[in-house]
């Protein structure tokens, strides 16, 4: 059997500090890990093993803490009550809490803090 060389081998080698600027501009202008792994030729995967090897290493900060803010609630606003079971039906006894990346968690009202906190800053990590 015969084989041919069809391109340049793909290996790359990058350093800490590339690792770094690739990791730290998701989020930059929007950006989204798939964009930034596009931008740099490289797989969505590699730039979530960046980031974590970087925070193993120390070079890249954990996520600032999560903050809670007050939130007031009304008697009437702009959720309705609902039966139906949509995906992106709202109920009362659901709160649903935006991220900074810009995803978002629907859980229950009575959610155990603790509980939350680290599913947010799992998310939020991933």
């Amino acid at each position: 059997m015969r084989g041919e060389i069809l391109g340049l081998e793909r290996r790359r080698r990058w350093s800490d500090d590339e690792k770094l600027a690739i990791v730290n501009s998701v989020g930059v202008g929007g950006a989204t890990v798939t964009q930034v792994a596009q931008r740099h030729d490289l797989k969505r995967q590699q730039v979530y093993a960046w980031r974590h090897e970087l925070k193993s290493k120390g070079l890249l900060p954990p996520a600032a803490e999560t903050m809670f803010l007050p939130v007031e609630f009304l008697e009437t606003g702009p959720f309705q009550r609902t039966h139906s079971s949509a995906p992106n039906a709202v109920h009362e006894d659901h709160i649903e809490v935006v991220l900074r990346n810009g995803r978002s968690l629907r859980v229950v009202a009575d959610v155990n803090v603790a509980a939350l906190v680290r599913l947010m800053n799992a998310v939020e990590a991933s």
